[in-house]
């Protein structure tokens, strides 16, 4: 009954999957709905206990993933190229990071881009640091970059390089399940193979829906900021359902002429947004601030991948740390399979140290610009983004309460709220194409009204996380995707023992993976 009307929907996907992944997602919608508290208790306690007991297992995980790329990259597996041996790459480097940067961290920046700085700022992570002075700035700005430096990316590239390699030199399915290929062999076509897609479909949509949650609480700043608009859960509903919207156009156009288009004006707008800060503020202060940052981050890097809060327990890690990594790593499966389909012919190194070193370096300048331009209007400027950003807990506004210190203020404030709109736009229909290939197991675009119905999900699930829950967004979107990111990392740990094993198998063939000279 159900491939039948699977069949006379005219859609072409995995009926188990879909109609399983769609049936769990509207229990989720219509649970938060009906029982509120009940939601927001169980996820509250859950996220509490795994803060306290598993928050370091998070830690590690991520510092492991990245120990394991850089260590791959550097060994005779580097050369393996992602396709066959002859393959050259779809995309030119530029279009390439514009791309993946947009699906992968262009939301974060957006968002974080002044709030994180001048929050660590304000409240140093580690203590013994007077709050507001140099010391505790270049604290901030080694958190900062640890955050979302190589660490961020690390998430990404792992799951990406292993659909890369199983999808195309192996010539498995596009699914999750693929990855386990050493593992399950066939079984990955069975009820244990189907699980493990439902459940990176799942975490795929909570993970964007996440996202677009944070991308609806800026927006809905930027609009109070503008034109005095109410940060209400009604407007965050019109919000949401106005980035649904672009986005279905986006991913009815397809990959091509949806995302890439947009992933390439959007990047260009950030980049004239960054270009403005930098020539409107103190140029000769940030370039010496850029080069230093380099070096703080340098030197942060190493002990903060193993920090875990053990003397003081403050609870901040939880707060920061752990979250940033829950959340991104829910989404590491979406953004994995479309990092791997716009990376097709590259080889393991190029791929490594391209998606771990380009956005890193980007982020690095990013945060340096405007992390320490908010230092500057802080601490020799008028001052007052620690009230309104920091003491007000306005963190979605702290862009816009920046804004406030340069020309313009109103042309740029709303140029900046184009430019998130668009960024989680892109994410949204990039997420869209990556769970109907999860579901129908094939890179090619599926029916239109599929694709259409996973980004209307999207929207659905991220309202019912902002506007059904009884809690601030920001609290009500962390604890769930703490809990949720949990199963993704023993996910990674696996990932990382089969495609070591793939790659020892297969290159002890006599002609198979051919080695990129």
């Amino acid at each position: 009954m159900l491939q039948k009307t699977i069949r006379r929907l005219g859609l072409d996907t995995n009926p188990v999957i879909f109609s399983v992944s769609a049936g769990l997602t509207v229990v989720f919608v219509v649970a938060s709905i009906a029982f509120t508290d009940t939601i927001d208790a169980l996820f509250g306690a859950m996220s509490a206990w795994l803060l306290t007991n598993l928050g370091w297992f998070y830690i590690l995980g991520v510092t492991t993933f990245l120990v394991f790329l850089l260590v791959l990259a550097c060994t005779r597996y580097g050369r393996v190229r992602l396709g066959a041996s002859d393959s050259k790459p779809e995309y030119g480097t530029m279009t390439w990071f514009a791309m993946l940067f947009a699906a992968g961290i262009g939301t974060i920046l957006m968002f974080w881009g002044v709030a994180e700085p001048i929050s660590h700022f304000a409240n140093p992570p580690q203590g013994g640091v007077e709050p507001r002075s140099v010391e505790a700035a270049e604290q901030a700005m080694g958190y900062t970059l640890y955050h979302f430096g190589l660490h961020t990316w690390t998430i990404f590239t792992l799951p990406a390089l292993a659909f890369a390699y199983f999808i195309y030199k192996r010539g498995l399915p596009v699914r999750v399940s693929s990855i386990f290929h050493p593992f399950l062999g066939d079984q990955i076509n069975g009820p244990i193979g189907r699980a493990i897609d439902i459940l990176a479909v799942m975490g795929t949509l909570f993970g964007v829906a996440v996202s677009l949650g944070l991308g609806t609480l800026q927006i809905t700043s930027g609009l109070s900021a503008l034109f005095g608009t109410p940060e209400s859960k009604t407007v965050q509903t019109i919000i949401i359902a106005s980035i649904t919207a672009i986005a279905v156009v986006s991913v009815a156009l397809g990959l091509d002429k949806g995302v890439r288009r947009l992933s390439n004006i959007n990047i260009v707008m950030a980049i004239g947004l960054l270009v403005f800060v930098m020539a409107t503020g103190a140029p000769l202060y940030l370039m010496r601030g850029i080069i230093e940052s380099v070096g703080i981050y340098a030197s942060w890097l190493v002990p903060l991948s193993f920090w875990n809060d053990t003397f003081n327990h403050t609870g901040w890690q939880g707060d920061w740390t752990v979250f940033y990594w829950a959340w991104t790593i829910t989404w590491s499966p979406f953004v994995g399979i479309f990092i791997a389909r716009i990376s097709k012919g590259r080889t393991i190194r190029e791929f490594i140290f391209g998606v771990l070193g380009l956005p890193t370096a980007f982020t690095i300048v990013w945060f340096s610009v405007f992390g320490l331009s908010a230092f500057n209007i802080q601490m020799d400027g008028p001052g007052g983004l620690v009230r309104e950003v920091v003491e007000q807990n306005d963190i979605p506004g702290a862009l816009f309460a920046f804004l406030e210190n340069y020309p313009l203020t109103t042309l740029v404030s709303g140029f900046a709220v184009v430019i998130v709109a668009i960024f989680f736009t892109t994410s949204s229909d990039s997420a869209s194409l990556v769970v109907d290939m999860l579901c129908s197991g094939t890179e090619n675009a599926g029916p239109v009204r599929q694709r259409v119905f996973w980004a209307v999900t999207e929207g659905v699930v991220a309202a019912t996380l902002l506007v059904a829950t009884g809690q601030s967004g920001l609290d009500a979107l962390s604890e769930v995707i703490i809990v949720v990111g949990l199963p993704f990392f023993v996910m990674g740990f696996l990932m990382m023992i089969a495609l070591m094993r793939a790659l020892d198998h297969d290159c002890r063939q006599p002609r198979s993976p051919e080695i990129a000279p």
